[in-house]
């Protein structure tokens, strides 16, 4: 008798990222259990397993949830995460983000569930100091987002010596692009990534793209960023569960593509991608961007074994082109 598929209770499991990784779970033979309150995730991305409507800051909800199982593990893709209104509304950000995830890791402990792949962020690292960031680049968030979820990160830490709660935290840098066949793409109210914003300008769906700043200590004079697709990420989140099984304790890795890209040549390739012009105009410098963020990457490749398969620029907005020429939902 074959063993059973993995039950992976997929929080956020709505939303960009974790709807890649539900498809990303059911096509490789695990069942996916979406939990989501749909506050900002799309009913319709939800393709590749049941949905419970249940929320983090309900725990009677997430009690009901979690009877749906039992589950082999969680992953955790609930969060808001808006650095600019993080800054203005840090209440929320540390309620929605500090206790849902202490309300979820209390869910879990009372059904049996020792298994966590949280997604964290590059926020927690604040200025960068050096030119690629590893997993010991010095932590200090600037904003109260990237502040929440190093909170989390400390929790688990603490989880893990306590409970011995098993958990792996992906620290993404910006994830981009779309599921190749095109049937789940990237749809956020507002949207504030740039690739997205980028071909919204090049289909006339939106206004002029705002370049923030051209005149940066970089080649072009624009920030540079590590864009990583989202397949990618779902591929760690499947290879996180693998080492989780070998390796106790609380566990992080960044999770990028070691390379930067400025925000002109992001539009060249968008430009060549689409065969149409993106029209922008350069704003003033936001406060808090640094001019290069870049992560290093090598603990996760020699760890969980991962390598991104999308490392080229126009192939990660090739994706994103086909999902807005053609958006599902």
């Amino acid at each position: 008798m074959s063993p059973a598929p993995l039950r992976i209770l997929v929080c956020g499991g709505a939303g960009y990222i974790g709807s890649h990784m539900a498809k990303w779970l059911a096509a490789h033979g695990a069942e996916p259990v979406v939990l989501d309150n749909l506050s900002t995730g799309h009913r319709e991305a939800v393709r590749f397993g049941p949905l419970v409507e249940a929320d983090l800051l309900d725990p009677a909800s997430l009690d009901a949830a979690f009877a749906r199982g039992p589950f082999d593990a969680v992953m955790h893709f609930c969060a808001r995460s808006l650095v600019g209104e993080s800054v203005q509304l840090p209440y929320d950000y540390y309620g929605n983000n500090v206790v849902g995830t202490l309300n979820l890791l209390r869910a879990m402990q009372r059904h049996g569930v020792d298994r966590l792949v949280f997604s964290s962020t590059a926020a927690v690292f604040g200025e960068p100091v050096s030119e690629r960031i590893d997993e010991s680049h010095p932590k200090a968030p600037i904003n109260p987002y990237g502040a929440s979820k190093l909170m989390v990160e400390r929790i688990l830490a603490d989880a893990a010596a306590a409970y011995g709660l098993r958990s792996v935290t992906l620290r993404y840098f910006n994830a981009a692009g779309a599921s190749a066949d095109g049937d789940i793409g990237e749809a956020h109210t507002p949207e504030t990534h740039l690739i997205p914003n980028v071909l919204r300008a090049a289909l006339g769906d939106g206004s002029r793209l705002k370049v923030f700043g051209d005149d940066w200590p970089t080649p072009d004079g624009t920030c540079v960023r590590d864009y990583i697709h989202v397949d990618d990420l779902a591929q760690a989140h499947w290879q996180a569960l693998a080492y989780m099984d070998a390796h106790a304790g609380a566990h992080a890795f960044n999770l990028g593509n070691g390379r930067g890209f400025s925000v002109r040549e992001v539009i060249a390739a968008a430009q060549a991608v689409g065969g149409r012009e993106v029209p922008f105009d350069i704003a003033p410098r936001r406060a808090g961007d640094p001019a290069v963020l870049v992560a290093s990457s090598a603990l996760a490749r020699s760890e969980l074994g991962w390598t991104p398969r999308y490392p080229a620029l126009p192939e990660i907005i090739e994706t994103a082109w086909r999902w807005h020429c053609d958006p599902k939902f």
